[in-house]
């Protein structure tokens, strides 16, 4: 067992004095459920940061997720066209509204969803298409506003994994009808656990305020018009979110350093190939990931690599592979599967200094060589 000297991160959160101090002060107002003012402060810096006109803060992105379909009006009968390869919780609400994922395959270089999948898919009960930008990289959303245009389909962005990205210098989940993001302890910025919601019609987000909040009449808060979700953030996740807001330049730069030195370290390395940016995109590096071409184990060199002190996780599971969602598969989803058989995550939390990084490729390195996590 190799001697570990130091502590690698794989994506924890950065958190120190300022999320104290803001903490402190929705502690000390007594403000600490859904009312308080750093929720509509939160709100309102973030979609400015986004360029958009307002944002909807939510439990989590999974709720924000099924709040923009909810308010797409997408129900039983609709077809949903998502990404074979993604986090499950893409996928989950739309089983919630009663309606049918159907899976695309991913581009081999992006991993994104392949816009001539998605045209080959497309029924007459197709009601929106729900692109990710997977792991922090940026879809190619000219393509995909082209077919959603065409055949009049909803676009719900999910961009729970790329705050800070961009595509044609604009941020992700500003494209669509709806955009969703994810402030989950291990994404870029964290409130703990919560989403967000932006959009382009205002009168769309601002019913979607108003379910977030059990569906709550502003001028009788005990008459109900509507059914309403208790899937309001809290001003105490709010203000978590405001001292982490404050660094997201910051934390965003790292991510690009944290790439750029596995991009340098590894270049060299026989079979090894990274995610790819198009040309016109900027990925917010929430993860650096990489697949083996060249016959590795690649559950094997994870549990070496941990002995060796680097975290790693495997890219997502095809959701087609989870029982809920086997009978749903209608394709082969080639791109999908072999990422997922031969891809990882390497260790790309912000509390790692760029010594930390450059020791992981070292020890990568030096894994590989040994032969040892090769296929038989």
């Amino acid at each position: 067992m190799t001697t570990i000297s130091r502590t690698i991160y794989l994506d924890a959160p950065s958190v120190g004095a300022a999320e104290k101090r803001y903490l402190n002060e929705a502690i000390d107002t007594g403000y600490v459920s859904s009312a308080g003012q750093f929720v509509p402060e939160f709100e309102k810096k973030f979609a400015s940061y986004v360029g958009a006109e307002t944002a909807v803060s939510t439990q989590s992105g999974t709720a924000a997720l099924h709040m923009a379909l909810h308010e797409c009006g997408i129900g039983k009968g609709d077809e949903i066209i998502v990404p074979a390869l993604t986090f499950i919780a893409s996928v989950n609400p739309v089983i919630y509204v009663g309606a049918k994922p159907v899976f695309a395959d991913v581009d081999d270089r992006t991993w994104n969803i392949d816009p001539d999948e998605i045209d080959r898919r497309i029924t007459k009960r197709t009601k929106a298409i729900l692109p990710v930008h997977l792991y922090g990289n940026p879809c190619g959303m000219d393509r995909i506003m082209k077919i959603a245009r065409k055949h009049s389909l909803y676009v719900i962005e999910d961009a729970t994994e790329s705050l800070g990205a961009t595509y044609r210098g604009k941020h992700t989940g500003t494209f669509g009808d709806f955009g969703c993001f994810s402030f989950n302890g291990n994404k870029t910025i964290t409130t703990g656990g919560g989403g967000m919601v932006v959009g382009r019609d205002p009168k769309k987000l601002d019913h979607v305020r108003f379910l977030v909040n059990q569906a709550k009449d502003t001028a009788n808060s005990a008459y109900h018009p509507e059914i309403g979700f208790n899937y309001r953030m809290t001003n105490i996740e709010a203000a978590l979110g405001l001292a982490q807001f404050e660094k997201l330049n910051a934390f965003l730069e790292k991510k690009s350093s944290i790439n750029s030195i596995y991009r340098e370290e590894l270049a060299a390395v026989e079979g090894i190939r990274f995610q790819e940016e198009s040309s016109m995109s900027r990925s917010s590096y929430w993860f650096t990931c990489i697949v083996f071409e060249n016959g590795i184990d690649v559950p094997l060199l994870q549990r070496r690599l941990k002995e060796c002190g680097i975290p790693t996780r495997r890219t997502f599971i095809p959701v087609t592979e989870f029982p809920p969602y086997k009978g749903y598969k209608n394709g082969a989803y080639r791109h999908s599967y072999r990422i997922s058989s031969k891809g990882m995550c390497l260790p790309s939390s912000t509390l790692n200094s760029r010594g930390d990084i450059a020791h992981a490729c070292s020890i990568i390195k030096s894994v590989l060589r040994t032969k040892e996590v090769m296929c038989s």
